[in-house]
């Protein structure tokens, strides 16, 4: 099928996008011999918890503004070639400080990738902070902080991943309230490796404008209601979740009743590298195994919009290309 249309990514980790070349080259940096076929070997995972380990394996290897910045604009470069034309992408600046590495000068890095993937490419991005949940409140408050600050250079939002299992949100209540006065939009990862109350709660605690996989929520037809009244978007990464184990193998993924239900779903590639996949892969698996027509595919890419933390007139200017 033709995906030369244009569509927005809006659930992108940049760590996640760093393919086993890249790694082996910043590796090689440091003096490092890295081989594509150890990155490949770790890029698979038995479950969720395997994949955060490796998550935090690919992040020892970016240790400089200059590695943040080979990795955001080869992840931009790559995007533009898919007819990504907006792109919302999680910065893990909780794990930056837990390094205890100084976070001004890498993101001046990224933001400098960012306006030379918009000159050279066309394509526009935007940054969402990402707090880590088994760091604790303390540490995720410096990542808020930091987003507050930095809101003028283009940060839209902030939100919180890692372990559910390690932070529910009733923890970061607090953190969540001073964000919304600061300003900042509100997301949160949710219903991943839980059930469908730990989405109720991020909800309710945290008032969350978009839920990050949220896949248990097909297991409680009350909260699907909610979702489909409050079109409040869910950010749905189906190959992500059958590499983590979060969806069994031999299972249907249940992207196809939320689109059914009336939810407003956007998918997303979430760390395409760390999967072996792209947003283009995710909507073609969508054709080819979960029965979507074209017209349906279509729906899906203007979700890409409605979702994103657009201007209203932004958001026309999208739909209307």
């Amino acid at each position: 099928m033709n995906l030369d249309f244009p569509k927005a990514e809006i659930h992108l980790h940049l760590e996640g996008t760093i393919e086993p070349q890249t790694l082996c080259e910043l590796a090689a940096r440091r003096h490092i011999a890295l081989a594509e076929e150890e990155v490949a070997g770790r890029y698979r995972y038995a479950d969720f918890p395997g994949f955060l380990q490796a998550f935090k394996w690919v992040t020892q290897y970016l240790e400089t503004p200059e590695d943040y910045h080979t990795a955001a604009l080869r992840m931009l470069e790559k995007l533009s070639r898919q007819h990504v034309v907006y792109a919302e992408i999680y910065f893990s600046a909780g794990i930056c400080l837990w390094k205890g590495m100084e976070v001004e000068p890498i993101f001046d890095a990224l933001e400098e990738a960012r306006r030379q993937a918009e000159a050279d490419w066309g394509i526009r991005a935007r940054w969402i902070f990402d707090a880590v949940r088994q760091f604790g409140i303390e540490a995720a408050e410096r990542v808020f902080r930091l987003a507050a600050r930095w809101q003028h250079r283009h940060v839209v939002g902030i939100g919180i991943g890692g372990d559910e299992k390690r932070g529910a949100p009733a923890m970061f209540q607090a953190l969540f309230e001073a964000a919304r006065s600061a300003g900042l939009r509100l997301l949160a990862h949710a219903g991943e490796t839980t059930g469908p109350e730990f989405i109720w709660e991020t909800i309710r605690k945290l008032g969350a404008q978009r839920i990050g996989h949220g896949v248990s929520a097909i297991c409680d037809p009350a909260l699907i209601q909610y979702l489909r009244d409050t079109q409040i978007p869910i950010e749905v990464c189906v190959t992500s979740n059958y590499a983590t184990g979060v969806v069994a193998p031999e299972a249907e993924h249940p992207v196809r009743r939320m689109f059914n239900a009336g939810l407003l779903v956007v998918i997303n590639s979430d760390d395409p590298a760390m999967f072996g996949t792209t947003l283009n892969d995710e909507y073609r698996r969508l054709v080819e195994r979960h029965g979507f027509t074209e017209a349906e595919i279509s729906v899906l890419a203007q979700n890409s919009f409605r979702a994103a933390f657009l201007t209203e007139q932004e958001r026309q200017e999208f739909l209307k290309a």
